[in-house]
C-alpha cells in the first residue's frame, strides 16, 4: 500500500485546492496494481510512546512507500516531519518528502514517469464524501438546512478541473519567488497527458506561459479548441502582452477572472501601457492583479507603493488582489510596526463586493461601527489613523480613492 500525505490539506483549515504531486503520485502507484491510501492524519503514519519519543508505525506492515508533499511553506507539520525533511532522502527510503513548503527553490522535481503521468483525479474523493457527511450530520444537529450543490462548491477543483503544466519556469529570477532556478520558459508537457474528458474545466499552474517564445500561441489554440473553459492560476504576465495574445485570451471561455500580477512599483509605466492595450479588447471578463506586498522593506513606503498600484488598477477598472509576501523562514511585514494596515488593506481589496463599494477609510469606519467597544479603536481604524498622522497630503488622498468613482481610461 502508498499512503499519500497532502500536508496543506492536513494543516490549513480551510485549505480546497488538490496537490497535483500527489495525484500523480497516485495515478502512477495505481497503474502498477497498488493500493494508494490519502492519509487524513499524521497519526495514521506516527505515534508518540510513553516517552514522548516519536514512532513511525512499521512501514513494511502497513505502507511500501510514504509520500509526503507540502507546497505552502506556513503549513504546520509535525516536528519529526520538519526534521526529516532536514535530511537528504535516498529514492529508495520508506518516506518521501518534497514541495516548495518543504524547501522553497530547491525543491527537487518528481521523478520522470511520475511527473509525466496521468494524475488521479479520485485521490480525494473519500475525503469529501466524509466532509459532507460530516456536515449533513451538523446541518441535522443544528436544525439548518444542507444543500449539496452549495456545500460542493468549495470542492470545484477537486472534481470539475482537469490540472497541469503545458510550460515550466520563468526567465524573470523575482528574488520573492520559487522559480529563480530557471534560466527560460520551456514546453512541459502535452494537454493529453493530464486533460481528463470527463471533466468540465482546465487549470493551468504554469509559471509563465506568456515567455514560451513562439509556441505560447500553439498551446492557447490547443487549449481553446477542447471547448472547454480553463484558467491560469498562477496568473499571467501583463508585461509580455501584445495586440494577438489580447484578442485570443479576452475572446476565449476564460473561467473566472482574468488575473495578471503587479509586483514592483518600478513597473508602472509598463503596467499602464499594457492596461491601455486590454482596453482596446474590451474583456467582458472582470481583469484582476496579484499585487504584492511586504516583500521589500515593509513599511510606510511599501504601503504608499501599494496604494499607488491600487489607484492605478481602479483607474482602470481591474480588481487587486493583495499577496503578502512569505518565504520558508520568515515574512517580514509581520514584524514591522505596520502589520496592521498591511492587514487592513489586503482585507479591503481581497473582498471585491467591498472593494468596489468603499474607500479604505469607509472600509474602516465600518469595522469600526462593529467593534465590541465603541470607546476603543477596532484594527484597522487604528491602522489608518497611524498611515494618516503620518503620512503627506498627496499621501493621504489615497485613504478616500474609491473604485465606483473613478473614470475609465482609454
Amino acid at each position: 500500500m502508498i499512503a499519500i500525505v497532502d500536508a496543506d490539506l492536513l494543516g490549513r483549515k480551510k485549505h480546497r485546492f488538490p496537490n497535483l504531486a500527489c495525484e500523480k503520485i497516485a495515478g502512477y502507484w495505481r497503474d502498477q496494481g497498488e493500493e494508494v491510501r490519502l492519509i487524513r492524519s499524521f497519526d495514521e503514519i506516527a505515534y508518540c510512546d510513553t516517552f514522548g519519543t516519536v514512532n513511525l508505525i512499521p512501514c513494511e506492515e502497513r505502507f511500501a512507500k510514504i509520500y509526503i508533499s507540502k507546497v505552502f511553506t506556513d503549513t504546520p507539520v509535525p516536528m519529526w516531519v520538519e526534521k526529516m525533511a532536514q535530511f537528504p532522502q535516498s529514492s529508495d527510503s520508506i518516506i518521501q518528502i518534497g514541495g516548495t513548503g518543504f524547501y522553497f527553490d530547491k525543491a527537487l522535481p518528481l521523478p520522470e514517469e511520475i511527473e509525466h503521468h496521468m494524475p488521479d483525479y479520485h485521490l480525494y474523493d473519500g475525503w469529501i464524501a466524509e466532509e459532507k457527511e460530516k456536515a449533513k450530520r451538523l446541518a441535522e444537529a443544528t436544525g439548518k438546512e444542507f444543500t449539496e450543490k452549495r456545500f460542493m462548491l468549495q470542492f470545484k477543483e477537486y472534481t470539475d478541473y482537469s490540472i497541469g503544466f503545458l510550460t515550466r519556469g520563468c526567465f524573470r529570477k523575482c528574488p520573492f519567488c520559487i522559480n529563480q532556478k530557471y534560466e527560460a520558459v520551456s514546453v512541459h508537457s502535452p494537454l493529453d497527458e493530464f486533460f481528463d474528458e470527463s471533466r468540465k474545466k482546465i487549470c493551468l499552474l504554469d509559471d509563465n506561459f506568456l515567455g514560451c517564445g513562439l509556441k505560447w500561441k500553439e498551446l492557447l489554440k490547443q487549449l481553446i479548441a477542447t471547448g472547454r473553459q480553463f484558467k491560469f492560476k498562477q496568473g499571467l504576465d501583463e508585461r509580455l502582452l501584445k495586440d494577438e495574445m489580447c484578442e485570443l485570451i479576452f475572446s476565449s471561455k476564460y473561467d473566472g477572472d482574468i488575473t495578471f500580477a503587479f509586483d514592483k512599483i518600478e513597473d508602472y509605466e509598463k503596467i499602464e501601457e499594457k492596461l491601455k492595450l486590454i482596453q482596446k479588447f474590451q474583456p467582458k471578463k472582470l481583469v484582476k492583479f496579484y499585487v504584492l506586498v511586504g516583500f521589500s522593506k515593509p513599511g510606510k513606503e511599501d504601503i504608499v507603493d501599494a496604494f499607488k498600484r491600487i489607484e492605478l488598477l481602479m483607474k482602470y477598472k481591474c480588481l487587486p488582489y493583495i499577496m503578502r509576501y512569505q518565504s520558508k523562514e520568515e515574512a517580514p511585514w509581520k514584524q514591522s510596526e505596520w502589520a496592521g494596515m498591511y492587514v487592513s488593506i489586503a482585507r479591503w481589496c481581497n473582498q471585491p463586493n467591498i472593494f468596489k463599494k468603499m474607500s479604505f477609510r469607509q472600509f474602516c469606519q465600518a469595522n469600526q461601527e462593529l467593534h465590541k467597544s465603541k470607546e476603543t479603536m477596532c484594527s484597522s481604524m487604528l491602522a489608518m489613523k497611524k498611515f494618516e498622522s503620518l503620512a503627506s497630503k498627496e499621501e493621504q488622498r489615497y485613504l478616500d480613492m474609491c473604485f465606483s468613482k473613478q473614470e475609465l481610461s482609454v
